[in-house]
């Protein structure tokens, strides 16, 4: 065993196995995470189409038309493609890495809210929607596991889970392609129950996918919590090590916060990923295993792939604040025009 001490650690990673401990069970909880992800996303890209072809004479609601129905098969095949890249990612990020990154999610998201910026176009709230997408299918992974932990039949229940969550997220795909192909014509003829519907409810659909993300990171938070306190903190004298690696991280995440407004969209969310998943990786290289520093490398092609699916929405979200800002340069013209006569 002395011979082959020094490569200990490579013998660690090959007794590793992407779907420890059950492969079935594994690929159900990524499916169920994807299909999250993809409910999330679709919804966001109904919600910037509605808010697009509310105003038929802009040039954003036109722009967005145009680019929805462009290239139809091409856009279909790319977006299976990253539907099961996603699955097969959180199908392979453990349960302790995927623990580790709804709570660092949490937290930075309670930070957002207590900042005060999430009124401020895309660098509040769509952004950090946006931003959640890889947290929210770890957050459903962890719950999954947390839920099945012990059960005799976890696998027929993960089925029974994943059949329903495709079905959800096969509907909000349809909804999606039906709004970007009809909802033009049938908001002017209002023959049609799922456009009717948008227009009467298309301007709470973001809060609503608020309350929804929220209830699922709040469930997760208590499965992480448990995870993370029998994997890392149940060791004697663990809270003197994680303790100061606690504030230094919530110290760095409020001044990153503050530097958001200092830079683009596009700069923030490269510096977010960074910042979070850099962090993992220092921790996982202080205090957990190889496996783990895997698994975190793993989690940043899944943060990759959404990001990347996500830059309609960055642009929508975008148009948005450019108008919004139009808007309010244009009514504080004419109060000043008032006031001066």
């Amino acid at each position: 065993m002395t011979i082959f001490s020094p490569f200990s650690w490579i013998l660690e990673i090959f007794q590793w196995t992407p779907f420890d401990p059950n492969p079935v069970d594994c690929f159900f909880k990524g499916l169920i995470g994807a299909c999250g992800v993809s409910v999330l996303y679709n919804q966001m890209r109904v919600y910037h189409f509605f808010q697009a072809c509310s105003d038929s004479d802009t040039q954003s609601g036109r722009e967005q038309r145009s680019s929805s129905s462009r290239n139809p098969l091409i856009r279909k095949l790319r977006a299976g493609l990253q539907f099961w890249f996603l699955t097969g990612v959180l199908s392979l990020v453990g349960l302790r890495v995927s623990s580790l990154v709804v709570l660092e999610f949490s937290l930075r998201a309670v930070s957002a809210f207590t900042s005060a910026g999430l009124d401020d176009g895309p660098r509040g709230l769509e952004l950090l929607l946006i931003q959640s997408q890889f947290s929210l299918g770890c957050s459903l992974t962890c719950t999954l596991a947390f839920i099945h932990q012990g059960a005799p039949h976890s696998s027929f229940g993960l089925l029974l889970a994943a059949a329903l969550s495709w079905a959800v997220a096969d509907y909000c795909s349809s909804l999606w392609r039906h709004v970007a192909t009809l909802f033009p014509l049938h908001s002017t003829e209002r023959d049609c129950g799922k456009c009717t519907g948008l227009l009467t409810s298309g301007h709470t659909m973001l809060a609503s996918l608020q309350r929804v993300v929220i209830l699922a990171f709040a469930a997760a938070a208590v499965a992480s919590t448990t995870t993370v306190y029998e994997h890392f903190l149940s060791q004697k004298d663990a809270l003197k090590f994680w303790t100061p690696l606690t504030l230094c991280y919530t110290m760095l995440v409020a001044y990153n916060q503050e530097e958001q407004h200092r830079l683009t969209v596009t700069e923030t969310l490269l510096r977010t990923v960074a910042l979070r998943l850099g962090g993992l990786l220092v921790l996982m290289l202080a205090v957990g295993y190889w496996s783990d520093v895997l698994h975190v490398l793993i989690a940043f092609l899944g943060e990759g792939v959404c990001l990347l699916s996500s830059q309609d929405l960055l642009q929508a979200a975008l148009q948005e604040e450019e108008e919004s800002g139009k808007d309010k340069q244009k009514s504080s013209h004419v109060s000043r025009m008032r006031k001066e006569k």
